[in-house]
């Protein structure tokens, strides 16, 4: 018997199964959208993990940085290597005690430790520094520290590594690469016919405005204003941007930048001079202070004091050899060669310190005081260091040991008419010591009689002067209380005499001083002509009538502190007539002139002062883990 299936059966059969089947694409469909969902889902929140934590090991680094930067401008590069060895940027990561946003993030340093941020020196540096510090260029041994930071969410089901990287450069700027650096307010006021081909900084404000001619060919900066106010009794103030009749000229692009961030220097500029004072008792030398101060840099230190132990007015002469061992300045020699000469009468000297005298006097109108002289012949001083058995035993030539910073200081009592003093004479060539330069620094007065360094044993007598070639000079250095200018005309006992136009034994000698010139000044007081600093032009002081001379200054310009010693306010000489002394100076034409060497990083002249310029000097996303990406420079 044949049984068949009702025709209903059959099509209610087919219709399950196509449901079924309808069911299963279904279901593979909505499979399929919520796994594209979730992997969109997954996607983007890849995304927002990569943006977040990309972001927070940038703020990682920022922290490292902000605090590397105000460490390194405040206590150098030693302020920053001992905080990197005490780990204190490595731990220095974003804190919950801080916001507690930073509770979202794991950070970690690329090399498996929580909680820590990547420091180290990678390399050093020297050289041109980007362009935002065009005409500046790092020292040689400027640090160059690298960051970097990986960061994860908590939490997250991405497991996304964000990553920053940034080499960071501190970059240490010889101050002489500015043609004029003032800490403090800089005055161009009633200036002399001048042009300033370097770069011109003030920590402080900068007064211009003169009869004559003023041109900036580069860039201006002050932290204040900029202005041509009534000065020095003369002028009817300016305000840039006006016209003006105070001739003027700003060449560069920017011309002048106002109310810009302080140059940080490598001193305490509320106290700057300290640079060349003498260390108090206790002083460490690898303090932050000690490490700076010339007295310690020098390699030949000379103090000249009264001879206590002799009834005799002849005086006591010490001088000091020292030696860098180890990279560490001179004054952290453990056994330097002291030799002391008591009762140092002038035929003394003679024989045993041919180059020094301790008798000359002569007198300054400006400060209406005796000078009592430690005087130093140059030329006879290069000849018995490099001749002296004990220098050459302690500091021997031939192992490159040269001195190239000589510190000298005069401590002798002296009445409230007399002012102890330091001159250099016979400095047109200074002692040679493989052109690695040469520096004079004192805490006293300084005193310049004659050309300086204009030649070298490779030239011509006095090759380099009258003109702005410096190619046969070396790196040189002139730092103290105050400096004065004497030209080669000069004798001592003309200071002595009231002057008049008769007395011709005032007239000067044109003259040229090839050094870059670090000192102080007696700021003004007030806008007369007797409360006035004298301005740039005046910073170094003459004594002689220039009438119709010239004088060269192949240069770059620094005041760092007000003068202690040398304190008399400038008196502008067509106004100084009290009866019957007529003016104590004539001006010369002046040629102050920029010298381009010091835009070389090899001729920065011994002992230089630098400001600290941290730079974000590279940037980069390094793979998770690296810390050996090469980021590309900005």
């Amino acid at each position: 018997m044949k049984i068949q299936a009702p025709p209903n059966s059959r099509r209610t059969g087919f219709a399950l199964i196509m449901v079924l089947i309808m069911v299963t694409i279904s279901l593979v469909i909505l499979a399929g959208a919520l796994n594209r969902s979730q992997t969109v889902a997954i996607l983007n929140q890849h995304n927002v993990d990569v943006s977040v934590c990309q972001t927070a090991a940038e703020a990682a680094v920022e922290k490292v940085y902000g605090r590397m930067a105000y460490d390194f401008q405040s206590f150098s590069v030693a302020g920053v290597s001992n905080n990197l060895l005490n780990n204190v940027y490595q731990n220095n990561i974003p804190k919950t005690t801080e916001d507690p946003f930073w509770g979202n993030f794991n950070f970690s340093d690329g090399q498996g430790n929580s909680g820590k941020t990547y420091v180290s020196q990678v390399a050093t540096y020297s050289g041109p520094l980007p362009s935002a510090y065009q005409g500046l260029y790092a020292a040689p041994g400027s640090p160059v520290y690298r960051i970097v930071s990986n960061v994860t969410r908590s939490n997250s089901i991405t497991a996304v590594v964000g990553t920053a990287q940034e080499d960071v450069l501190l970059a240490m700027v010889p101050l002489n690469t500015w043609a004029i650096f003032y800490n403090g307010l800089l005055e161009f006021s009633q200036c002399a016919t001048m042009i300033v081909n370097g770069r011109v900084q003030a920590n402080g404000a900068i007064y211009v405005g003169t009869s004559a001619s003023l041109t900036f060919n580069s860039g201006v900066s002050c932290t204040h204003t900029l202005s041509a106010p009534l000065v020095d009794g003369l002028g009817s103030g300016w305000t840039p941007g006006t016209a003006s009749t105070w001739n003027t000229t700003f060449n560069a692009t920017p011309g002048y930048t106002t109310n810009v961030a302080s140059v940080t220097v490598s001193l305490n500029m509320t106290n700057s001079h300290f640079l060349i004072d003498i260390p108090p008792a206790g002083e460490s030398v690898s303090s932050s202070m000690g490490l700076q101060r010339l007295y310690n840099e020098a390699q030949i230190v000379m103090i000249v004091t009264n001879d206590i132990s002799n009834s005799g007015t002849n005086p006591t002469v010490s001088i000091k050899l020292q030696t860098s061992i180890n990279g560490m300045v001179p004054g952290s020699d453990s056994l330097p060669t002291i030799l002391t000469y008591t009762n140092a009468s002038p035929s003394f000297l003679s024989t045993n310190l041919p180059f020094l005298s301790l008798t000359n006097q002569s007198y300054d109108q400006r400060e209406s005081k005796t000078n009592v002289f430690t005087q130093i012949d140059i030329g006879k001083y290069a000849t018995w260091a490099a001749n002296n058995s004990s220098v050459q035993t302690k500091l021997p030539a031939v192992n490159g040991q040269y001195p190239t910073i000589m510190y000298v200081a005069d401590r002798r009592n002296v009445n409230a008419n007399q002012l102890p003093s330091v001159r250099l004479v016979d400095g047109a060539q200074l002692p040679a010591n493989n052109n690695m330069g040469f520096t004079v620094a004192t805490q006293n007065p300084l005193y310049v009689e004659g050309n300086y360094n204009v030649q070298t044993a490779a030239s011509s007598a006095n090759a380099s002067a009258g003109s702005t070639n410096t190619i046969y000079t070396v790196p040189a250095a002139l730092m103290s209380d105050a400096l004065t200018i004497l030209s080669p005309n000069w004798t001592d006992d003309q200071g002595y005499s009231t002057y008049d136009n008769t007395q011709s034994k005032f007239d000067a000698a044109d003259m040229t001083i090839n050094a870059a010139i670090v000192t102080g000044t007696m700021p003004s007081t007030g806008t007369s002509g007797s409360t006035f600093s004298g301005g740039v032009h005046n910073l170094p002081r003459l004594l002689e009538d220039w009438s119709g001379k010239n004088l060269w200054l192949n240069t770059s310009i620094l005041r760092l502190w007000d003068s202690n010693m040398a304190t008399n306010q400038f008196r502008n000489p067509q106004g100084f007539n009290p009866s019957p002394v007529n003016p104590y100076y004539n001006p010369p034409t002046r040629h102050y002139s920029f010298d381009l060497n010091y835009l070389n990083a090899a001729k920065v002249p011994p002992g230089m002062p630098v400001a600290l310029v941290p730079i974000r000097f590279a940037w980069g996303v390094p793979p998770p883990g690296s810390v050996t990406y090469t980021p590309t420079h900005n």
